[in-house]
């Protein structure tokens, strides 16, 4: 099948699967990745910063919070933020572009594998993310061992579909100055930014919107570029 035809496939299936009435619970555990994508992206962008990424904390709820220390200035403390707001869709347009083929979606899905432990053995918080995270990385590892190239493809693409949809499953938080973890209510990365910078948290929730649609367009578009010719 071609990579656009598998694209096509996996989201009408995540589409689909949020309308039955118990799709969010089905897709919970992608859903909950989704989470992780963006407190990694939270994470990375306060080490690419110069600071220290702490623990990364992940909550049955479906929340998260990344833990990080350090003096930055303004326009790294809007960076830090702005980076948990596009994990997710860079995680998501990465895994596309790089599961051309399946080989390479075998690759993908031991690469996600090691990560999982990696982040585990350096930055887990609790024993909940710690779980999650430990049983995500068999399953990967597992589908890569051992799933068809059919089924390896489709998974990668799966999760890949689910990382990139969840800015817009999410589009009211882009729109929000407050967010409530574990029972705590926090300054959402939108209004972070707005106090780092300039101009109202939901001018920066709209332009990181375009800056997440334009990023799953393009890797929609290169998906279908880059598949092998017949004939």
């Amino acid at each position: 099948m071609r990579p656009r035809s598998l694209l096509l496939l996996t989201t009408v299936a995540v589409v689909v699967i949020w309308q039955l009435p118990y799709g969010r619970q089905i897709l919970y555990p992608l859903s909950l990745l989704a989470t992780f994508a963006h407190e990694m992206g939270h994470g990375l962008s306060a080490l690419l910063a110069g600071c220290k990424f702490e623990q990364l904390v992940l909550h049955a709820d479906g929340s998260g919070l990344a833990v990080w220390s350090g003096s930055p200035g303004r326009m790294a403390t809007a960076f830090v933020a702005a980076g948990g707001l596009v994990g997710p869709t860079v995680a998501g347009v990465l895994m596309l572009l790089l599961s051309g083929t399946p080989r390479w979606s075998r690759g993908v899905l031991a690469a996600l594998s090691a990560l999982l432990v990696v982040c585990v053995v350096l930055w887990s918080g609790n024993a909940f993310g710690a779980v999650y995270l430990l049983a995500m990385a068999t399953a990967f590892g597992l589908a890569a061992r051992f799933f068809s190239d059919f089924l390896a493809s489709f998974l990668v693409h799966l999760l890949a579909v689910t990382l990139c949809l969840s800015w817009f499953s999410n589009l009211g938080y882009l729109f929000s100055s407050h967010a409530v973890v574990d029972g705590v209510s926090h300054l959402s990365d939108s209004a972070v930014i707005a106090q780092a910078l300039w101009l109202p948290y939901w001018f920066w929730g709209g332009l990181i919107a375009v800056f997440s649609l334009t990023g799953v367009l393009f890797g929609v578009w290169f998906s279908g570029r880059s598949a092998p010719r017949q004939g």
